[in-house]
């Protein structure tokens, strides 16, 4: 008998589906990695705007602005603020602004003198 066997072994076949499972695995790993991030930095890009929206208010507007909180929509989100007023000396006053995400957690923030 000299018959020549062609194909894979089902040990071959095995090994080879199991190497591409993980390699699978792996990727949908990268994937997911990369949308949190995408989202992380999308997040901090809205509450960035808010918060240099809010220091330009507080810059521009005639009279001195007060210690307050507020809500502001920006990109289908809700935004939650908080603006703090201190002196800074020579006539100055520090306006700071905090934005906060849904979670509560402080995303963004701003200062400026006025």
């Amino acid at each position: 008998m000299t018959h020549a066997t062609r194909g894979f072994s089902l040990i071959e076949l095995l090994v080879a589906l199991a190497v591409f499972a993980l390699v699978v695995v792996a990727l949908l790993n990268l994937s997911g990695g990369s949308t949190r991030t995408a989202l992380q930095i999308e997040t901090r890009a809205l509450a960035g705007i808010v918060a240099e929206n809010l220091a330009v208010e507080a810059q521009i507007g005639e009279t001195t602005p007060e210690a307050a909180q507020g809500d502001e929509r920006l990109g289908d989100r809700q935004w939650r603020w908080r603006r703090a007023i201190e002196p800074a000396g020579a006539g100055l006053t520090r306006v700071r602004i905090a934005v906060f995400a849904d979670d509560g957690q402080q995303v963004a923030s701003a200062e400026v003198l006025r």
